[in-house]
């Protein structure tokens, strides 16, 4: 087994005078750009890489001997949701012990910002259950200059770049209610989202599955893809239906970036639903099309056959008219209950076996919910599937969270293999020891990349390790305007990984997801260590990443 050690003692110096503060020497590089793997020592002075290649251990103060192990940009996770985690464990340590250095967050809508006078932290908060994990943190914050003072204020052990959330964006200017947006009230958005996007967020993020931003319509999100457009920023597309009107909201997405002009990033593309399966070919070819006509668009996935998230999602959309608390009203009648039933198991793409219940406030019973199947919990309950479902989500007041399965590792493959791919994990910077470290989350949020390096470039051959690393790291920090990231090279910030190429793997799994990742060896940040033998330091040398005009970040 290689492992990392620290060669300091091993060659005495013979160098009048160190210019190099870190020299991680004798790994293999894979420098992020897509080409082949070198043999190479990479020089660290302050926050920068300043040398690759043959350099001499004398030139510096602290070597770190890894032969055998690959050297690696830091990943930069395109699609994540640490927005309050980061906040409640600013180490977010299942991420950065996974290689993650910098985080794009607020996708699928999901933002905490903005929001408007008008709008009730509490409320609001409800229907963000996936992501608001610590009910502890106080959001003391309206705009997205407001939130990101707050990261900054804080500290964090990786760098943030923030989406800004279109579902707080159209809570503020239109309420919770089912209909469509008046011309007022599309100008009213599209001012907030011009003033995020001035305040710094790299983007807009939208997610039409999650009322109410699943009411808006397609000229609605024009309008906004228009000034995304002027700002040179992105416009991620959390689609209206993964299931079977997949290819017609891949066509949605797609002509908002051709109507508006705007970048587009689509989000975990995949289809749910035996039923369905091959689908995601189709929509790769119709992205193909559409980018072959212009328009910048690209996707992003997770090497995982499940999806997680609020069990409310797998409702009608109808039944979240008014917010929260009218759901549950509507629960509360007889009538209404019996036909959100019977909408619910007729609409469902999943097995009910395939459908885990693994967080959200679920009151006295957690203990006997966690981790089951719904058909287990109507199995126990004597009462058919859809309505154990129902009492789920009624007793957590509707933040209950689910793992869901029904995914084709066939799309899967098609979807990592295709060049407009890039690697997002869907997760969030959790702490198990932390507030943040309760009920059972997705294994995403610990094993991600591990999994993509070990399960599927090693074992599987799905892809080579250089288009992978590729994909979770200069292609992301291109893609998002990311400037001096996900690259090694002189000049470039020294955000790096080191892991065992025969060893990276992703211990978590769905019915023990809090593991951290094995085979992980050092992470650097800025130039700092913040993994060392796969040990987490307590280093917050993370940066906030404001989008500046055109379209870059600092």
């Amino acid at each position: 087994m290689t492992s990392l050690h620290d060669g300091n003692d091993a060659v005495p110096g013979t160098h009048p005078g160190p210019s190099l503060d870190l020299l991680i020497a004798g790994g293999t590089v894979v420098d992020g750009s897509g080409g082949p793997p070198r043999r190479a020592d990479v020089g660290i002075a302050g926050d920068r890489i300043v040398a690759v290649g043959d350099l001499p251990r004398s030139a510096a103060s602290r070597v770190l001997d890894v032969p055998g192990l690959v050297v690696a940009p830091g990943f930069v996770d395109s699609h994540g949701h640490s927005d309050v985690a980061v906040l409640s464990s600013p180490r977010v340590p299942s991420k950065i012990r996974q290689g993650i250095t910098t985080e794009v967050m607020g996708n699928c809508g999901l933002g905490v910002a903005p929001f408007g006078v008008s709008v009730d932290p509490g409320e609001l908060r409800a229907l963000l259950s996936i992501v608001d994990v610590d009910p502890g943190v106080e959001w003391r914050w309206r705009t997205v200059a407001e939130y990101l003072g707050v990261v900054e204020e804080r500290g964090s052990a990786f760098n943030v770049a923030m989406l800004a959330g279109n579902l707080p964006i159209r809570a503020s200017c239109c309420g919770y209610g089912d209909r469509p947006a008046t011309a007022t009230e599309v100008a009213r958005m599209q001012e907030m989202t011009d003033q995020a996007l001035s305040d710094g967020a790299v983007g807009l993020s939208c997610g039409l599955m999650y009322p109410p931003n699943a009411y808006a319509g397609t000229d609605e999100l024009v309008a906004l893809g228009e000034v995304v457009a002027r700002h040179g920023a992105m416009f991620a597309f959390h689609l209206r239906d993964y299931g079977d009107q997949l290819l017609e909201s891949v066509d949605e997405a797609l002509a908002v970036a051709e109507r508006s002009g705007c970048r587009v990033q689509i989000s975990h593309l995949t289809v749910l639903g035996e039923r369905n399966w091959g689908k995601v070919s189709a929509a790769l070819k119709r992205i193909d099309a559409v980018a072959a006509r212009g328009a910048d668009v690209a996707v992003d996935c997770y090497p995982y056959l499940a999806g997680s998230t609020n069990m409310t999602q797998m409702l009608p959309r109808w039944t979240l008219d008014g917010g929260n608390d009218a759901l549950l009203e509507r629960l509360g009648n007889p009538g209404e209950r019996r036909r959100i039933g019977a909408e619910l198991e007729a609409g469902r793409l999943q097995d009910w076996n395939g459908v885990l219940v693994v967080g959200g406030s679920l009151g006295a019973t957690a203990d006997d919910l966690m981790g089951r199947s719904v058909a287990d919990i109507a199995a126990a309950r004597g009462v058919p599937p859809a309505e154990a479902f129902l009492q789920v989500v009624e007793q957590s007041a509707g933040s209950a969270v689910m793992v869901a399965f029904g995914r084709s590792e066939q799309d899967l493959r098609a979807v990592l293999a295709h060049p407009r791919s890039m690697i997002g994990s869907d997760g969030l910077g959790l702490d198990p020891d932390g507030p943040s470290g309760g009920g059972m989350p997705h294994p995403r949020s610990y094993g991600c990349y591990p999994r993509l390096l070990g399960r599927y470039v090693r074992d599987l051959g799905a892809l080579s390790l250089e288009a992978a690393v590729h994909k979770a790291t200069f292609q992301v920090a291109e893609r998002f305007g990311i400037p001096d990231r996900g690259l090694i090279a002189p000049g470039w910030i020294a955000d790096l990984v080191v892991f065992d190429p025969a060893r990276i793997t992703d211990p978590a799994t769905f019915t023990d997801p809090q593991q951290m990742a094995v085979g992980v060896e050092a992470v650097t940040v800025s130039g700092r260590l913040a993994v060392e033998r796969g040990t987490q330091s307590g280093e917050l040398a993370g940066v906030v990443l404001r989008r500046r005009t055109g379209g870059q970040a600092i």
